[in-house]
């Protein structure tokens, strides 16, 4: 059996929350014919940031985080913003915001859905090489961050321990490895 995109009968907003909008989608399911009201979470599409710097240590944060009410061990990123002509634009400025680190040859080594059942943005890593300290920190209003450098060698373990645990910072980790297999 193939399956079918469902038709969308009806878009409304249902609420708008600064950094995301929620609608009420009304579609149609092509194997029953049935009609459904779905919500779907718009926000900006993401950048995560790979940020290594010469001698092989990855440019991390810590972060108090509200949902899970923990502090977690992270890559540098953000929202791209309207402005930002690409992920590699968004992680090149997020790193600076966030560490003060600038580097070269940034790439985008992958891109997924955060959470396609219900959101509708992405998430892009991106890899930046040769990151040193060369600029103030510009916190967002919101951020306070610490950074840490981290040896690459020890980022297996740091997630196997679960001492880094956000899925999307897990997933640029993967995408990372990968690139540096030459999967990516």
């Amino acid at each position: 059996m193939d399956l079918k995109l469902w038709q969308k009968l009806s878009s409304e907003p249902a609420g708008n929350f600064r950094i995301f909008s929620i609608r009420s989608d009304r579609v149609v399911s092509p194997r029953t014919q049935q009609a459904h009201d779905v919500y779907v979470i718009d926000c900006a599409n993401w950048v995560n940031v790979i940020a290594v710097t010469p001698d092989r240590h990855l440019v991390m944060i810590e972060q108090y985080r509200h949902g899970s009410t923990t502090i977690e061990l992270e890559i540098p990123g953000g929202m791209i913003d309207p402005t930002d002509p690409s992920p590699e634009a968004a992680g090149i400025r997020e790193l600076r915001e966030e560490t003060g680190y600038e580097g070269e040859n940034p790439r985008l080594i992958g891109q997924v859905f955060p959470n396609p059942a219900i959101m509708s943005n992405l998430c892009s890593t991106v890899t930046v090489e040769n990151c040193r300290l060369l600029h103030p920190v510009q916190f967002d209003h919101g951020e306070d961050l610490v950074t840490r450098l981290v040896p690459v060698a020890d980022l297996p373990q740091l997630v196997a321990t679960g001492k880094i645990r956000h899925s999307l910072v897990v997933v640029g980790l993967y995408y990372f490895d990968l690139w540096q297999r030459g999967n990516g």
